[in-house]
């Protein structure tokens, strides 16, 4: 169910979309029945409003901002023993570089303001969180483990969580372990209104620190890939947020993972 979600998912995204569509207008562009040539038509048409909207700064920035205006930035001071929960992203694995330089643009975006979050309290606990992948034998969450020790943090204050996929298992797995505590949840403002939801729905008290803002408007006749990733981004939330409307928590159950 979880691969299969993910290849379903990339169907609607814009990329993966627009080539989809580009290659049954392909297919179809040199048929003999009118039907099947119209059809070409029309998916060569779609392709090319879908990537001319998602590349377009208006556009990238009304989906992007609707999702990440939600939550504020968050500067309260932590006060007694708190929890400090940041969700996966990704890395690649090099052994020649450093834990830092492995980790994706939006890890290490994710990673620094938990670090910022724990220098808001004393004695704060860093949670980490994330699987392999399938295709490496590091799980993230070690990687990210190792790059806040690079960063500063005693190893003694960290926590991995090596075998959640998603961000409903990573829910689960903090659940196991903090129940009902207050925690501070760090992740991307695109994906913040939707770990927020997962999170809530199993009763716990999460404190939103989101970051990783992405949105912002540019000229609107400038087409360009940065706001089409902005808009790739945002659509892939909105799924996310259908699919967990129609499925809810009811088909995942908690991992003993901890």
């Amino acid at each position: 169910m979880f691969w299969l979600k993910k290849v379903l998912s990339q169907l609607v995204m814009p990329i993966p979309l627009t080539v989809l569509l580009l290659l049954i207008a392909g297919l179809l562009w040199r048929s003999q029945r009118q039907l099947l040539l119209k059809f070409g038509k029309v998916s060569l048409s779609l392709a090319i409003t879908v990537l001319l909207l998602c590349s377009q700064s208006q556009v990238s920035y009304w989906l992007t901002d609707s999702l990440e205006s939600r939550y504020s930035p968050n500067n309260q001071l932590k006060t007694g023993s708190c929890v400090v929960m940041v969700l996966g992203s990704g890395n690649l694995e090099k052994p020649e570089l450093t834990a830092v330089q492995q980790l994706s643009a939006t890890a290490l975006a994710r990673l620094s303001e938990g670090i910022r979050q724990l220098n808001l309290g004393q004695g704060c606990t860093l949670v980490v969180s994330g699987y392999s992948g399938g295709q490496q034998p590091t799980p993230h969450a070690s990687i990210m483990a190792n790059a806040a020790v690079e960063l500063g943090v005693n190893p003694a204050n960290i926590i991995k969580f090596e075998q959640p996929k998603d961000t409903i298992e990573e829910a689960y797995a903090l659940q196991q372990l903090i129940g009902q505590q207050p925690f501070t949840l760090v992740t991307s403002a695109t994906h913040m209104p939707r770990a927020m939801s997962i999170f809530t729905q199993l009763g716990m008290q999460p404190q939103p620190a989101p970051t990783n803002f992405i949105a912002h408007k540019g000229f609107w006749w400038r087409l360009d890939a940065e706001q089409l990733h902005a808009s790739q981004r945002s659509i892939h939330e909105y799924v996310g947020m259908l699919w967990l409307s129609i499925k809810g928590l009811k088909q995942h159950t908690p991992r003993e993972t901890i």
